[in-house]
């Protein structure tokens, strides 16, 4: 049995080919998380190469850094060469070869902008191929020719990208390894052309136009974990009547008008009639897209964002409250995220002059403790959006609740309507 184990490792030993390489695309953090997800690839460390002298570290390698403008402020001895920020990949070559590997390397970043990489300046961020064999070597080379040919066709300058052989490595602390993972709530930089080697045949029919109106959109990368997260804490519930589009090339986006520059993912646009009206680059909590969807969708200067974010109340019997009273069967909705907040079932005539209910629809609202002008009272809260609704008291006849609402805040629905899209 031992034997036949034995053989077993040894056979699979000579099956797996384990080779290393070391590239630089701008900052390391970003493309290790990109080649960490590669099938095939066994192992990424973040760290520096490239350069002349002994033991770099963060704080060293951003001190030799030239700006173009800035060289005064650095060391402008020409001797220096300064590291890269790098990551060494061990890979399978039975798994993912290496020409696979570097077309990835390539397609990941945009070789052809000398010592920078997007708004990261300074030559620690620029391109470079570091090989440790002769065949790694070849295929950087070849890759490199038809990339720029691919590069030239779509109007980009010369690749810049240093190949050549590894010195040494130098493993960052530990704080840099894994750092994406590490923190969550931030974006993965994306400096790719979008230029591919195989160009995907259905990409020129997929080309996206503005909606008239206001719509949503969403550029996301493969492998990003903020977006991930951002899908699974946001997008994923998301109900509300603003069309939202979700897209991983924003060179398919023709007829826009952006103002924002796209160097990182997610990247959340907030357009009208293809006219960008806001945008956020990174990760956005459940309540900061939803108070962004509400200056966006209700305007920042309407009655119903200062009611449901700067926690005012309307007047008595408001115009909104004598439509409401009297409404057929249905819901009430929460006019920024669409998700059912009260039943018509639970309402009745309090006289108050404000929209009164027993009870709320489980799990739609929060509340919490009010000592605003100098009283105390409950306040009530939608529990995805975070808008303010109004007040809860304990007045209602039969000693039963009384949800004291704000109709400004809310959108009627049929019952029978109810699954169905809302529209403003």
């Amino acid at each position: 049995m031992q034997k036949v184990f034995l053989l077993l490792i040894f056979s699979f030993s000579l099956y797996a080919k384990s080779e290393t390489i070391v590239v630089g695309a701008g900052c390391f953090w970003g493309v290790e998380k990109y080649f960490s997800a590669l099938k095939g690839v066994e192992d990424v460390v973040v760290g520096y190469a490239g350069g002349n002298y002994k033991d770099p570290n963060y704080k060293k390698v951003l001190a030799h850094r030239k700006k173009p403008l800035l060289n005064f402020l650095y060391d402008n001895n020409s001797s220096l060469v300064n590291h890269a920020e790098v990551v060494k990949i061990t890979y399978d070559e039975n798994i993912i070869s290496t020409e696979k590997l570097l077309k990835s390397f390539w397609e990941l970043h945009d070789p052809t902008q000398g010592e920078r990489q997007g708004n990261d300046v300074g030559n620690n961020y620029r391109s470079i191929i570091l090989y440790t064999t002769e065949r790694q070597k070849e295929i950087a080379y070849k890759t490199k020719e038809r990339y720029q040919k691919l590069l030239s066709a779509h109007g980009y300058g010369k690749i810049t990208t240093e190949i050549k052989k590894l010195h040494k490595f130098y493993k960052a602390q530990e704080y840099h390894q894994d750092y994406l993972q590490k923190h969550p709530n931030g974006y993965c930089p994306n400096h790719a052309t979008g230029i591919q080697f195989q160009a995907k045949k259905s990409q020129k029919n997929n080309i996206i136009y503005p909606l008239k109106g206001k719509e949503i959109i969403i550029i996301e990368s493969k492998n990003c974990p903020f977006c991930q997260k951002f899908q699974q804490d946001v997008l994923s519930s998301y109900r509300g009547s603003i069309p939202l589009k979700e897209i991983t090339d924003p060179q398919k986006l023709h007829g826009f008008h952006l103002t924002k520059k796209f160097f990182a993912t997610p990247t959340i646009l907030f357009i009208q009639n293809g006219i960008e009206q806001y945008a956020h680059i990174g990760y956005m909590d459940e309540k900061e897209f939803y108070k962004a969807l509400a200056a966006f969708k209700l305007g920042k200067s309407s009655e119903a964002y200062d009611i449901a974010f700067n926690k005012n109340t309307e007047r008595r019997f408001c115009k909104q409250y004598d439509k409401f009273k009297h409404t057929p069967d249905g819901v009430f909705i929460d006019r920024v995220s669409g998700d059912p907040l009260f039943d018509t079932k639970e309402r009745f005539n309090s006289g108050s002059g404000w929209l009164s209910f027993y009870k709320a629809i489980d799990g739609a609202i929060i509340t919490k403790e009010d000592y605003s002008y100098g009283m105390h009272r409950t306040e009530v809260i939608a529990k995805k959006s975070g808008a303010h609704l109004g007040h809860l008291f304990h007045d209602a006849p039969n000693g039963k609740d009384r949800f004291c609402i704000n109709a400004t805040v809310l959108k009627f629905v049929k019952r029978e309507d109810l699954h169905q899209k809302s529209k403003k």
